[in-house]
């Protein structure tokens, strides 16, 4: 997880609208969260991310990505690696009150790294 680079790789699986906002910013933030979703979650597994993907993101819209960022490692530390399931289902939950801050701390670029439909 950790680089040698102070940074941390982490994945995000998502759908056609929500990368259409990080695309307009230029691949490098993640959007505000909708109301009804209190918490942003990266996940800590490339594995994880595919899973989620390819069998919930392309169900529900057609299409599913995998991206891939680096965050500062330090910054990560507030957030504690939630388990979310089996060993391998690792998760950041990131208050949406605290994204813009999130994203102050991604490292170069967002990129889409799988594409499912």
């Amino acid at each position: 997880m950790n680089s040698d680079d102070g940074t941390t790789v982490l994945w995000r699986p998502t759908g056609p609208e929500e990368l259409a906002l990080v695309r307009e910013s230029g691949w490098r933030v993640w959007p505000p969260r909708l109301p009804d979703q209190p918490i942003f979650y990266p996940v800590l597994n490339e594995d994880y991310a595919v899973k989620i993907a390819r069998d919930w993101n392309v169900p529900a819209s057609g299409v599913g990505y995998v991206t891939r960022f680096r965050m500062e490692s330090e910054f990560l530390s507030r957030y504690p690696v939630r388990q979310a399931g089996g060993e391998t289902i690792l998760e950041l939950w990131v208050p949406a009150e605290e994204l813009d801050e999130f994203n102050a701390h991604i490292v170069g670029l967002i990129e889409v790294v799988h594409e499912f439909r």
